[in-house]
């Protein structure tokens, strides 16, 4: 096979046997857990005897007219699975856990009319290792911050229950109940939820969606979405195809609204560029603000050491695009910065993603 000779090719062929097959097969193995209603071992033993191909280890678990056998033959679920993780417990009082209850309490007090904020974050559901210090890490961002809104990408049950015990001043929206998926919060004090819908994607083989939500803020009418893209470079086409529908979505709503996606995306810049880049409608928010430096990777196994990486890899996953209502003009991207670049006590980062805060005026 011809390997792209781009700037990215280099990197990215380094880290081909190294975290695509290890992501990949998490995602695999959380939705076999989910649609067999099984743990995560179990899940990972069937996909493993059939050379993870999902089908067919569904069909293995699934036998018909042998169940008595096949749960004879299924291997013993872990007695305290790490899929059963309860991110719901009491936490011992820590910095962190501090540092969120103090912020939360000051929310309220720093809400600007004239400022729009959002935090978009691939906080890395699907890694169980330390996974409620880094939710507690996650939380503190959001209790610092306090943005508007919240887009999130790999959330699962136990996490989306943590977050509807910490953050209680916001209203959330998934794209899914079970397995993995992505979430929109809505900060209650500042946006008025009016619908939401959830487009799904026909070709995904990773449980991947397109959704939406319909809101106001300071009497301006906004189209929220958020998605996860389909991963991996093999399934660059479909990652394609998905961006397309996106775009479209976006260019369908109604002129009156402000429309923003945030989200992993997945997407290489020559993927961009083979879809036909975007409508002249539809920003890139990081290209329109000049492409800043230091909040260009999101993605940075230099930097990040969560999964453990031994190659370089450095890409601009998560991205952020905009298009103004019709009308134009009331409210303008102004900044964009990373977060999760701090260790926690673990040892680890929050998620192997940076996070990105985005503040944008509002011309009221």
């Amino acid at each position: 096979m011809k390997r792209n000779s781009g700037p990215e090719a280099g990197p990215e062929a380094e880290l081909e046997e190294g975290e695509p097959e290890v992501k990949k097969r998490r995602l695999l193995c959380v939705e076999f857990a989910s649609v067999a209603s099984c743990d995560a071992a179990v899940a990972q033993c069937y996909l493993a005897e059939n050379d993870w191909e999902m089908e067919r280890a569904l069909n293995s678990y699934f036998e018909p007219n042998v169940e008595e056998s096949a749960s004879e033959s299924r291997p013993e679920s872990p007695s305290e699975p790490e899929s059963c993780v309860d991110l719901t417990k009491e936490e011992t009082n820590d910095s962190v856990s501090s540092k969120t209850s103090t912020s939360e309490d000051k929310s309220v007090q720093q809400e600007d009319g004239s400022v729009f904020s959002f935090i978009t974050w691939n906080i890395d559901g699907l890694d169980m290792n330390n996974l409620l210090e880094r939710a507690r890490g996650v939380c503190s961002y959001l209790a610092l911050y306090s943005p508007d809104v919240i887009f999130l990408q790999e959330v699962i049950p136990p996490y989306y229950a943590y977050l509807k015990k910490k953050a209680s001043n916001y209203e959330i929206i998934t794209g899914r109940e079970e397995g993995y998926f992505t979430a929109i919060m809505l900060k209650k004090s500042r946006v008025k939820f009016k619908s939401q819908e959830i487009i799904p994607f026909p070709n995904t083989q990773m449980m991947r969606n397109l959704l939406c939500v319909h809101v106001s803020v300071s009497g301006n009418e906004l189209c929220l979405m958020t998605s996860h893209l389909e991963s991996t470079r093999g399934h660059a086409k479909e990652r394609m195809n998905q961006l397309k529908m996106v775009l479209e979505k976006m260019q369908e709503a109604p002129e009156s609204a402000t429309v923003i996606f945030a989200g992993d995306t997945n997407l290489r810049d020559q993927e961009v560029t083979k879809c036909g880049g975007l409508p002249n409608n539809i920003l890139d928010v990081w290209e329109f603000l000049g492409k800043p430096k230091h909040c260009q990777y999101t993605w940075d196994t230099q930097m990040n050491s969560n999964l453990g990486i031994a190659a370089t890899c450095k890409l601009r996953f998560d991205r952020i695009f905009f298009r103004a209502s019709a009308e134009g003009g009331h409210i303008i991207p102004q900044s964009l910065d990373l977060l999760g670049l701090e260790k926690l006590d673990c040892g680890r980062f929050p998620s192997d993603h940076w996070g990105l805060l985005c503040n944008l005026d509002v011309i009221l």
